[in-house]
């Protein structure tokens, strides 16, 4: 028997919208050094990026 359904139409339905962008912030700590927080995060566009906030 022949599939009925190829690896490309399975491909094709699970569609994600969202884009998984990675967010660096560098703050000082007490002592004057410089830190970095790390952080994944999912957006519906890529303008948003600039409006993302992440705290320590």
């Amino acid at each position: 028997m022949a599939k009925t359904q190829t690896f490309g139409d399975k491909s094709k339905k699970q569609k994600d919208t969202t884009i998984h962008v990675k967010v660096v912030k560098g703050y000082r700590s007490e002592k004057g050094t410089t830190k970095y927080v790390t952080r994944f995060v999912k957006v519906a566009d890529v303008g948003q990026v600039d409006k993302i906030d992440i705290s320590k």
